[in-house]
């Protein structure tokens, strides 16, 4: 008698980045499922369109994560529930961060007809867990995932090293030029997480000054931010990448990126460039940091702020970013480059 493999969903219903981080053990699940989905939030399903291994991507807006959660309606959750029972999924493994319950996702894979749920959970789970797993102190998001997808029976396939991964990026030589370049991505979604505007302006300043060609990035709603940061030497691209994907083309062919602890941080590590880090500890870096590329971290790790999780930072004059010098950003972009030229991910299908 031959059994099948399982129709198996995977739920991270956070931000891009971390569905980015959720990427390998999706790959996991996929080396041992017949089909494989992803259940995700809007703002997770731009990255969730590069991963590779997804058969099937199911966007919800969930009222229990989110930096604006809406409210919900019997209407919206109904919705859900066909849409999740339409696939017919056997297995799910709901995702989430230390500090987050899987336990609203987990009940309504219950009432979808998913017959096992597994999960990081804390919290008593009565009848809605098959697996109850407890996640190891200190671990990187990435590292976790792939721990409670090996415990449910989906470990790395052979060959996979368990790096972040992204279908593979368009050409994007037509918006950068040819020229080698270093990105700066000013920007976050989380104020907390980024240097303010003037000080990363005044880090252009000093790249392109050291003899860096520099390429600012930003979404289009961040057309203001980037013009200042980019100032009138560099190349501002704010608004300029249609997507994900093609911010990802962008990424891959820079030398190393700038960046705060965001999407397009994780976005650079998927396409194999090293990141210089504004790491701000309002999140554990040890969570969250460049994950599987050569990276440094900068930033006070000790300012008052570690650990309160704030999204706007509750310290006046944003100290553990705006206090690193222009020589920290120099030495630490220096550092990189002068490391051999990282291998590149292979290829994964068309470029998105």
């Amino acid at each position: 008698m031959v059994t099948r493999a399982p129709r198996t969903l995977v739920v991270r219903l956070d931000s891009a980045g971390d569905v980015l981080l959720a990427g390998p053990a999706v790959r996991a699940v996929a080396a041992g499922s017949s089909c494989t989905g992803l259940l995700c939030g809007p703002a997770g399903a731009p990255a969730a369109a590069l991963l590779p291994g997804l058969d099937r991507i199911l966007v919800h807006e969930a009222a229990w994560v989110g930096l604006a959660a809406p409210r919900t309606s019997r209407e919206e959750c109904d919705l859900l529930l066909d849409a999740l029972a339409a696939e017919h999924f056997d297995r799910a493994l709901v995702l989430v961060s230390y500090h987050q319950s899987p336990l609203p996702a987990a009940l309504l894979l219950a009432m979808a007809g998913i017959g096992e749920v597994a999960a990081d959970c804390v919290d008593y789970p009565g009848s809605l867990l098959a697996l109850r797993h407890r996640r190891r102190a200190g671990r990187h998001e990435v590292e976790a995932a792939l721990d409670l997808a090996r415990a449910f029976g989906f470990p790395l396939p052979p060959g996979d090293d368990g790096a972040l991964r992204v279908l593979r990026p368009p050409d994007t030589v037509g918006l950068t030029g040819p020229e080698p370049y270093v990105v700066v991505h000013p920007g976050a979604a989380v104020p907390a997480r980024a240097w303010s505007a003037g000080r990363a302006a005044g880090a252009v300043a000093a790249l392109h000054g050291a003899g860096h060609r520099v390429v600012v990035t930003g979404g289009p709603g961040e057309r203001p931010l980037t013009a200042r940061v980019a100032g009138r030497h560099t190349l501002d691209l704010g608004g300029g990448t249609r997507d994900l994907g093609q911010l990802s083309g962008v990424l891959a062919r820079a030398r190393a990126v700038v960046t705060g602890n965001t999407g397009p941080a994780h976005l650079a590590c998927a396409v194999g460039t090293p990141v210089a880090c504004l790491f701000a500890p309002v999140v554990p870096p040890e969570r969250w940091r460049p994950y599987g590329v050569p990276h440094v971290l900068l930033g006070d790790q000790g300012a008052a702020c570690a650990g309160t999780r704030a999204r706007v930072c509750p310290v006046p004059g944003h100290p553990c970013l705006d206090s690193v010098p222009d020589e920290d950003v120099l030495a630490a972009v220096s550092a990189l480059l002068a490391r051999p030229a990282p291998a590149r991910p292979a290829d994964e299908g068309a470029a998105p």
